[in-house]
C-alpha cells in the first residue's frame, strides 16, 4: 500500500512527534520507505487542501492528515478544528479514499506533549493504524 502524510508545521514540535510515530508504524507494518509520501502545508486549516491535492492524484490506499490545534483565549479555536474536521469528512466522501484525521485538539501544550509520544502514546501511531485498516477494508469491500 501507499501513503500520503499532510503535515502541519504549525507547532511542529508536536507535528513532528506524531509524523515519526505514523512513519514508523506504516513501516513496521510492510510499507516502505518509497510507500511513503510526505509533504508539509503551513498549519491545520490548511491539511484539507494539501490532502485533497495528494487524493486527486489518485496513486494512495490512504492520506494520513497531521496537525494540532492548541485551545487558546479566542474562538479562533472551534473555527479552525471545526473546519478541518469537516473538510477531512468530506475528502472521504468525494475521493472515496480514507482521509485519515490525525489532528490532535488539546487544551494545552502539556496536553499535546502527552499525546504526541508522551504519557498517553502516539496518536501518530493511531492515525497509522487506522490508515491500514480502512485502507484494507476499501480493498475488501471493493466491488
Amino acid at each position: 500500500m501507499r501513503f500520503a502524510i499532510v503535515v502541519s508545521e504549525w507547532n511542529t514540535e508536536i507535528t513532528e512527534a506524531l509524523t515519526l510515530g505514523a512513519k514508523e508504524t506504516l513501516l513496521k507494518f510492510g510499507a516502505s520507505e518509497s510507500d511513503i509520501v510526505r509533504r508539509n502545508v503551513p498549519g491545520s486549516f490548511e491539511l484539507t487542501l494539501g490532502a485533497q491535492l495528494m487524493a486527486e492524484r489518485k496513486e494512495f490506499d490512504a492520506i494520513i492528515c497531521i496537525g494540532v490545534v492548541i485551545q487558546g483565549e479566542t474562538k479562533h479555536f472551534d473555527f479552525i478544528c471545526d473546519a478541518v474536521a469537516k473538510g477531512i469528512t468530506d475528502l472521504n466522501m468525494k475521493y472515496n479514499i480514507p482521509v485519515i484525521f490525525g489532528v490532535l485538539t488539546p487544551n494545552t501544550m502539556q496536553q499535546a506533549l502527552d499525546r504526541a509520544g508522551g504519557i498517553h502514546g502516539n496518536k501518530g501511531d493511531e492515525a497509522a493504524i487506522t490508515a491500514i485498516k480502512m485502507a484494507d477494508l476499501k480493498k475488501e469491500l471493493k466491488p
